[in-house]
Formats: C-alpha cells, structure tokens, sequence
C-alpha cells in the first residue's frame, strides 16, 4: 500500500475577502492562520504550501478587547545597542492598521521559510478597496 502525497500541481488555490469591520484581532487572526496554512482542506500536509489567499479589507476598523488599545506592545529592535523600539497597539492602529493583522497572523504560522511562503499569500488593505477585483474573491464570513 503506497501512502498519497500531495503534488504541487494539484493544489488548487481560492481568494477569499475578510471584512474586518468590528472583528476581534486574536479571533480574526486564528481563523485567517488556518485558512492560510490549508488546514481546511482534506488534502493538507503540513510541510506543503496548500492554503488559500485571503485579502483582508477595512484593516483599521479591528475591535482589541479590554484594555489591549493602551496596554499591548509591539517591539522592534534595529539590532543596535538600545535599538529597541516599542510601540502600543493604538499608536500601531494610527500609523499602520494593517500592521495589527498581518503580525497577529505572522505569529499563528510556522517560524521557517514555509511560513514566509504563507503569508506572503495575505493581503491587508485600509478601507474597502483593493486591487484584486480581477481574481474575483469569495466573500468569506469569519465568526469573530
């Protein structure tokens, strides 16, 4: 009995389109993470690439419960000596709100060239347009 392997060139990809608008982050991120690694589908491996494209629109009108706004920090680091840098999640909001998504889902996904792979494969806009109308997306409604 041969074990079924997965070939590169029987994934079949689908663009799914996420509204953001009054989503919870974490909960947002969980399922996008998923969606993006394929676990969805019957034929996941996971040390394949077999997940869909997701474009996420209306970036800036995410929810963070409780008193994340003021007290979550996000921290970058120019690999200098007191380099660091941080900065708190409503100031992220103000300077670049698809930021939030794409790092909370950056997170979710493996920590090797694989989850590169994957989430080069998201796309984060502020507002309701993006330039992908001409892979005709699926509206996909997340339960957040």
């Amino acid at each position: 009995m041969k074990t079924y392997s997965v070939k590169e060139k029987e994934i079949q990809r689908d663009w799914l389109l996420v509204d953001a608008t009054d989503k919870t982050l974490g909960r947002l991120a969980t399922q996008v993470a998923a969606r993006l690694r394929g676990k969805h589908k019957p034929n996941w491996c996971p040390h394949l690439d077999v997940g869909d494209f997701i474009i996420v629109v209306n970036a800036e009108k995410v929810r963070l419960t409780g008193r994340k706004w003021d007290q979550k920090m996000y921290h970058h680091h120019s690999g200098y000596p007191g380099g660091i840098r941080s900065f708190t999640a409503k100031a992220v909001l103000q300077r670049k709100p698809e930021e939030l998504i794409r790092l909370a889902v950056r997170g979710m996904l493996p920590k090797n060239s694989l989850g590169r792979k994957q989430l080069r494969k998201l796309k984060v806009y502020v507002g309701a347009e993006h330039p992908h109308s001409a892979q005709q997306p699926q509206t996909w409604e997340v339960e957040a």
